[in-house]
């Protein structure tokens, strides 16, 4: 078993809140992560696929007031929308007889769906956590390599050979395009959304160009659009925003997409274990994309992420403003003797980030001269981490 983060995070913010949505991709350790949580207090557990458990919340206030001394987990609640209607009244109903933390923890597959009901019907009443896959501050450094090769999800990470793991990871690709999506937003073609998704592995990490995807599928902008929406909500796919603050000269406005799983965007390019890697055009921008992707999700809370690049060519991978407005500029290279652009310099002084730093794959923390520090991919996500 390999211990996540975010447990703690989960338990103190039941401690403060009457509901908490966990959010994170199917197949991502939800509910393993809330049924740890539950050995430590008395709970029950209802997963909503399950008929016998839907047939339970029948009468859902019934149900659930007779269980008011309990946690109460609700796995793939967005199969229940109506649900969050009655929590909203037995929550408040607890509040007046001095129940007023941990009562609710509700687990779900995709943030756009869930958030709006859970804003607008718990609004004030419930804490968000998402849940991604395993980081390299939970797997141990030693295992960097496979957790970039493989992806972060338990059952691909762990699998027993190469083969293993890529034959899952092909089946979970099968099943969002067949099974999951369609639940969640309007009947897509299986074959056009992996059409479409195969085609942001290409461009791993590049900028968004709705036009070129729409022209390769065949469709107009505005469906490109929906598609990637959708990816997004569905926590599959990441939208890197450019730094919008007024530095006087002109900036990109379009921004970077990745598929946030590194191990997913190399099963849609058939890519099956570490050499296949290394010897494909993607490999370059599949690690700037786990590294950008690994730092966004160790950064604290509040943590907002960017890029910068003007159009003259200045550019920064990855801006985060830390909590209390610090700025960080980081550098991914794939290179063991790593050594930052002209744009590099000249972009951080545009900007003027608190720190500059240059990520690799080596170990050795050391300087570089001009304030940049050259640092390893753990290394700086533990430094985050720490913040």
């Amino acid at each position: 078993m390999i211990s996540r983060r975010a447990t703690s995070t989960l338990a103190r913010l039941l401690d403060r809140a009457p509901a908490v949505v966990l959010l994170g991709p199917r197949q991502v350790g939800k509910t393993t992560l809330a049924l740890e949580v539950a050995e430590r207090r008395p709970s029950i557990y209802l997963d909503l696929e399950s008929s016998a458990d839907r047939a339970r919340l029948a009468e859902p206030e019934l149900y659930l007031s007779g269980h008011g001394d309990k946690l109460v987990i609700l796995d793939e609640v967005h199969r229940a929308p109506q649900i969050f209607q009655e929590l909203r009244g037995i929550i408040d109903r607890g509040r007046r007889e001095g129940r007023r933390t941990g009562r609710f923890l509700l687990l779900g597959s995709a943030s756009l769906d869930l958030l709006k009901q859970s804003g607008e019907s718990l609004a004030g009443r419930v804490a968000l956590l998402e849940l991604g896959p395993f980081d390299v501050l939970e797997v141990g450094e030693e295992r960097l390599d496979p957790l970039w090769v493989r992806g972060g999800f338990p059952d691909s990470l762990l699998a027993p050979t190469d083969a293993d793991s890529l034959g899952w990871r092909t089946h979970f690709i099968r099943t969002y395009l067949e099974r999951d999506i369609p639940q969640f937003g309007p009947r897509i073609p299986a074959e056009t959304l992996r059409r479409f998704w195969t085609m942001l592995a290409h461009h791993q990490g590049g900028l968004l160009n709705a036009a070129q995807l729409a022209r390769g599928l065949g469709v107009d902008g505005k469906t490109v659009a929906s598609y990637l929406d959708l990816l997004v909500d569905l926590l599959l796919v990441r939208r890197l925003q450019p730094w919008h603050a007024n530095a006087g000269k002109r900036l990109v406005k379009s921004p970077k997409v990745y598929i946030r799983d590194s191990g997913i965007a190399h099963a849609l390019l058939g890519i099956p274990d570490r050499e296949g890697l290394l010897g494909h055009p993607v490999a370059g921008p599949s690690w700037e994309a786990f590294a950008v992707e690994t730092l966004i999700s160790t950064a604290p809370e509040g943590t907002e992420a960017a890029f910068y690049r003007t159009s003259a060519g200045a550019e920064i991978d990855l801006v985060l403003t830390l909590p209390g407005g610090r700025r960080w500029a980081v550098e991914v290279k794939r290179s063991l003797a790593p050594r930052p652009e002209k744009g590099f310099h000249i972009a951080c002084d545009d900007i003027a980030p608190e720190r500059r730093f240059v990520v690799y794959p080596g170990r050795e923390a050391y300087p570089l001269g001009h304030g940049v520090e050259a640092i390893g991919l753990p290394s700086l996500a533990a430094l985050l981490n720490d913040r």
